[in-house]
């Protein structure tokens, strides 16, 4: 089986959720969209390719906004149509974060500013806990989706909704693919942001290194149950 795994910039892989997707057999095709020199101009041109060559495509976070194109360029526009394809032909989705407001805009719904920030381990609430377990889940987002009019929520906090379904694919908000490698650079790039809002990053690391092996764990679980949603178990 074949996943396209969509990563938007340099310093936010697939992790764990693409670690646990080779040990299911999965070959990976890994399309980096914002190479680390452009990070601060991301209106690159990118060529997606057609999803019919996948099984699966995975849409992985970013520290931009979705709805942000005179930033990030029309990139986003040519991503949105590859979701929408992809889902409509029957190739099951997989957003994270950036991925998931990605995921919910391309199909009706939409990307909207999050009454506050979220940054650090939190649970969330889960109508299908096993789909989605109550976590804790590592959060890095200032936006949040408008669910898409025919999804079904699967969890939430109170800053919004944090899962949803909708046929064979489905969102996240938080990131199930972190590791301490991942908090440790997302502390490094970010630290003035989370600084500002009252977080230090070298503790970020340390509550990370202290959740890894139930977080893996979690991930795990987590892409075993996406897996078998879709139908590609």
């Amino acid at each position: 089986m074949r996943a396209l795994v969509i990563e938007h910039d340099a310093i936010t892989p697939a992790g764990t959720i693409g670690d646990r997707l080779v040990h299911h057999g999965f070959e990976l095709t890994r399309l980096l969209v914002v190479p680390e020199e452009r990070h601060q101009t991301p209106d690159v041109e990118v060529d997606f390719p057609a999803p019919s060559g996948f099984d699966l495509v995975v849409s992985m976070g970013a520290p931009w906004s979705v709805d942000a194109e005179e930033e990030i360029g029309t990139w986003i526009g040519g991503e949105l149509a590859l979701l929408r394809e992809a889902h409509d032909s029957g190739v099951p989705v997989l957003g994270v974060c950036f991925g998931g407001q990605a995921l919910a805009a391309a199909l009706g719904g939409g990307v909207e500013r999050a009454p506050r920030p979220e940054i650090g381990w939190v649970a969330v609430e889960t109508r299908e806990p096993r789909l989605v377990e109550s976590g804790p889940w590592f959060q890095y987002h200032f936006d949040r989706w408008v669910t898409p009019p025919d999804a079904v929520e699967i969890a939430r906090n109170d800053v919004g909704p944090q899962a949803f379904r909708i046929g064979r694919s489905m969102a996240v908000q938080f990131h199930p693919e972190v590791t301490v490698d991942i908090v440790r650079t997302w502390g490094k790039s970010g630290e003035k942001d989370i600084r500002s809002h009252g977080l230090d990053p070298d503790e970020l690391v340390d509550r990370t290194r202290e959740l890894a092996p139930a977080a893996e764990r979690r991930a795990h679980a987590f892409v075993d149950a996406f897996l078998r949603h879709a139908r590609l178990r």
